[in-house]
């Protein structure tokens, strides 16, 4: 009986690993990135730059970009940004946007011209955190 029971633990540790393993290796293909300054510079020097090649570069596989607050009034009236918006959507960028931010800017209809999926971003957020997505804020 000893001897079954340290068979059996033997052999499921190592499968508990392997799981756990590739659990991380999914997590780890998912990137949001949370978009909310106002800043253009931290739009152009940093976030465009860094989600745009996260994408290009194939460092994960799947790239949301959130418009959140100040941000959808800046992305609204810079050209740009704008055009930088449109080089990561092509590059396979999924970008979203906080529909009551772009109201209270008065900006949906502008954003949604851009191709962004404009909608309440409270839920989709807070399941991707417990799915354990990387997040970066800018």
């Amino acid at each position: 009986m000893k001897h079954l029971l340290l068979t059996l633990f033997l052999i499921t540790v190592p499968l508990l690993g392997v799981t756990a393993k590739k659990k991380t290796m999914r997590e780890q293909d998912k990137l949001m990135v949370v978009w909310s300054s106002g800043d253009r510079d931290v739009a152009l020097k940093v976030c465009f730059m860094y989600t745009n090649a996260a994408k290009k570069m194939d460092w994960f596989n799947d790239v949301y970009l959130i418009v959140w607050g100040p941000s959808a009034k800046l992305l609204s009236e810079d050209k740009e940004l704008q055009e930088k918006l449109k080089v990561m959507q092509n590059n396979g960028v999924v970008v979203e946007a906080c529909i009551n931010c772009a109201d209270m800017y008065g900006v949906a209809d502008n954003l949604r011209a851009m191709g962004i999926d404009v909608k309440g971003m409270g839920k989709p957020l807070t399941e991707r955190l417990k799915a354990d997505w990387k997040q970066l804020n800018f």
